[in-house]
């Protein structure tokens, strides 16, 4: 099935007939679980509207390079720092032409220029215009530099002709986007991830736990499924759907979860272990709620079984991917922890509060990295979780090779 959950699409449309086919496109992005934001150039708003896109697609149309109401003025940065894919559909001849010379006079050609997420055009123009050597050199220049060419099909067109450069139909676009995020560099592969927090019962109403979101967990085994692995993801309490594909575990506390990982480790090829466990759990747990009858209340705690040190310190143990989430000294501890527990990568990010109050780390849609193995270290700044996991998983995936 075609899957684009939580994928960020920057759809352009340019100045082609078949732009009326962009608002169907934009409907089937979103069926298929992208989130999608429109540039439209003027050629493009003589064929269709800025507010039909703006209906289909939830978000408001972008058509200018310098917007006031942008951070800094910058509208081209953030659109090309927001997005997973820019999609050109339909992308015209001089669209094509105005790739090849880096023009970036307008928003879509700035955009491009700043976009650093796969570049995909779905060419749409008449059959000569598509044969003409021009247009054609074109092309091979754009697949020269990494542009990815979806069509064009085959048909007739709307000038009564019949030829070769006719738009691809929505799904047929919807599909190519999708295979874009599909690696294969975990082909075959067994992964078993850890996600979200661990709840440590106090009583039956009461437990100590953490601030995870199991965001971070999660976008990692979209990620591994994406890169053609078979994911077990074993999480803990979170308000997060299953990724499509993945086999999900749910557990609740620490003890629940290293039962689950020595149950599903067997055969694994990797072990990634995102969820921040609970170190200590409540020696008693009361059979009812504790009742409110002093000023203090006191209770003693035990150490939690570390699951990632057990798993590690297995005879035929997986790759094994460590997180660490630190409020300072973040490489230091992290490379501790490496040695110590004798782990193959450990990903280190920090915790708690930037300077506007927002969440660092835990709770946040957005995180910032620096990952560490035996020989080699590297740093991934602030960004979208899911795009974070895509870049984490192929590095897993170079390691694991080696």
């Amino acid at each position: 099935m075609t899957s684009l959950t939580n994928k960020r699409i920057l759809l352009a449309v340019t100045g082609s007939i078949a732009a009326y086919k962009s608002a169907d496109l934009t409907r089937r992005l979103r069926e298929a679980g992208a989130e999608v934001r429109v540039i439209i150039t003027s050629g493009g708003q003589e064929f269709i509207t800025p507010m039909t896109l703006q209906a289909v697609s939830g978000n408001p149309v972008h058509n200018t390079l310098l917007d006031v109401e942008a951070e800094s003025g910058m509208g081209h940065i953030e659109l090309a720092r927001w997005a997973d894919c820019l999609l050109i559909a339909p992308a015209s001849a001089d669209c094509l032409a105005r790739l090849v010379q880096g023009r970036s006079d307008d928003l879509l050609g700035a955009v491009c220029l700043a976009c650093e997420a796969p570049i995909s055009v779905a060419p749409a123009m008449n059959q000569a215009m598509w044969s003409d050597e021009a247009t054609q050199a074109n092309v091979e220049v754009l697949r020269q530099r990494g542009i990815h060419l979806f069509g064009p099909a085959e048909g007739e067109q709307a000038c009564g002709e019949t030829g070769s450069g006719r738009m691809l139909e929505p799904m047929e676009l919807v599909h190519a986007c999708s295979a874009l995020f599909v690696t294969g560099s975990l082909a075959g592969k067994k992964v078993v991830i850890t996600a979200g927090p661990t709840r440590e019962a106090l009583d039956p109403m009461r437990f100590i736990s953490n601030r995870s979101s199991g965001r971070m967990g999660y976008a990692v085994a979209e990620a591994c499924i994406e890169a053609g692995a078979e994911v077990t993801l074993i999480s803990g309490p979170v308000c997060l759907e299953t990724p499509d594909r993945a086999h999900r575990v749910k557990v609740e506390s620490a003890s629940d979860m290293l039962a689950a990982v020595n149950t599903h480790i067997v055969d694994s090829d990797i072990f990634i272990a995102t969820a921040a466990v609970a170190d200590y759990r409540p020696v008693e747990v009361a059979a009812q709620k504790l009742k409110k009858q002093s000023s203090t209340l006191a209770f003693s705690v035990e150490r939690t079984t570390d699951i990632l040190a057990s798993v590690a310190a297995l005879e035929n143990a997986p790759f094994t991917v460590g997180f660490a989430a630190e409020t300072n000294n973040l490489e230091e501890y992290a490379l501790g922890k490496l040695q110590a527990k004798s782990l193959d990568m450990i990903a280190a990010n920090k915790i708690g509060q930037h300077d506007d109050g927002s969440s660092m780390g835990f709770e946040s849609e957005q995180n910032a990295l620096n990952v560490y193995w035996q020989d080699g270290k590297k740093e991934f700044p602030l960004m979208q979780k899911s795009k974070l996991a895509r870049q984490l998983v192929e590095l897993i995936a170079e390691q694991v090779r080696e």
